[in-house]
């Protein structure tokens, strides 16, 4: 009976243990991108003078346990609220036959991933963006929210200005200039965002 009882208890002990361990194993949280919360967005200049401001419909991504961050945006759902202005964009500029989506990736620093509830801190992460199939390294500052919901919001404090030269882009914006009856296109593009990453289902 004392054996029994002992017994019991040892095999209580080691499944406690085991729990333990294995609790001890697991990653911690990760986020996806909420993209009904999430917006990216450009600025095109035309003529020299008139700015318009554009965005992505459909946009999607992460950040794992260990800061890993990816941002996919789907090119072909580019919003400029006109849709013969959108069509050329797919298929003069941005090719999407040929690449469908731009990439975005960082490195989060732990520190940001750990805020406590309601806190906002600012860093500089490195980011590298990959499209029309060049690829290249940008510096961002950005702002980071801890929300009550456990999501993170991040918001870049500065534009990304990304050179339309640097990815292979600028026949293709010179096509549009042509295209449009244009004097001129600026090969300068301003890109804000303001990203929502919600708890991931586990």
């Amino acid at each position: 009976m004392l054996n029994n009882v002992r017994g019991t208890i040892a095999n209580a002990l080691r499944g406690w243990l085991l729990a333990g361990l294995l609790a001890a194993c697991l990653p911690a949280a990760a986020w996806e991108l909420d993209n009904s919360r999430s917006v990216v967005n450009f600025i095109s200049v035309k003529n020299a003078s008139i700015a318009e401001l554009h965005y992505f419909r459909s946009v999607t991504g992460g950040i794992d346990a260990e800061g890993n961050a990816t941002l996919v945006i789907d090119l072909d759902s580019v919003e400029t609220l006109i849709p013969i202005r959108n069509q050329r964009l797919r298929e003069l500029l941005f090719e999407t036959v040929r690449f469908p989506s731009a990439t975005l990736s960082a490195q989060v620093p732990k520190t940001l991933l750990d805020l406590d509830v309601g806190a906002t801190q600012t860093a500089t992460i490195d980011v590298t963006v990959e499209l029309h199939g060049d690829s290249r390294d940008y510096s961002s500052a950005v702002l980071v929210t801890a929300a009550e919901d456990g999501s993170l919001q991040v918001t870049l404090r500065e534009p990304l200005l990304v050179n339309a030269g640097d990815f292979g882009l600028a026949a293709g914006v010179d096509v549009l200039r042509e295209v449009a009856g244009l004097k001129s296109i600026s090969t300068a593009i301003p890109v804000s965002a303001h990203l929502v990453f919600a708890p991931a289902e586990q």
